[in-house]
């Protein structure tokens, strides 16, 4: 068994873009003085949600990126599922605003749900 070496590029840039979505959210909170919860301010919540939905999908994919790429699937196809989460991602926070039809919002949820749908797919059909 292939000890997963090219998943934990992927795992580090999601690192990275989640230590920037929580440091987002927590220099907003020391700026405006709320310790816990959101204080009832809408940017606070929108800050929240883009780490939250961040942490939501991000280590599921990672998890399923690596057992694929444990069970020998190819480099290519580890790099463009990593590559579309790192991009689906992307475009989620850049899109993620108090507007529901963003359509980089969507795109990015998108993108992010078809790779892990993808490596979700791969992996039962790996199984059998």
């Amino acid at each position: 068994m292939q000890l997963p070496d090219i998943t934990i590029l992927y795992a580090g840039i999601s690192g990275l873009m989640a230590i920037g979505l929580g440091a987002a959210a927590g220099a907003y909170r020391a700026k405006n003085g709320i310790s816990i919860g959101d204080g009832g301010d809408p940017e606070l919540t929108l800050r929240m949600r883009r780490h939250l939905n961040f942490v939501e999908n991000v280590p599921l994919a990672l998890v399923l990126f690596a057992l694929l790429e444990m069970q020998g699937v190819s480099n290519y196809a580890i790099h463009g599922l990593g590559a579309a989460l790192i991009l689906g991602r992307t475009l989620h926070w850049i899109g993620f605003n108090d507007n529901i039809s963003n359509p980089v919002r969507g795109l990015g949820a998108g993108i992010t749900a078809l790779s892990i749908a993808v490596a979700s797919v791969w992996g039962i059909v790996t199984y059998f």
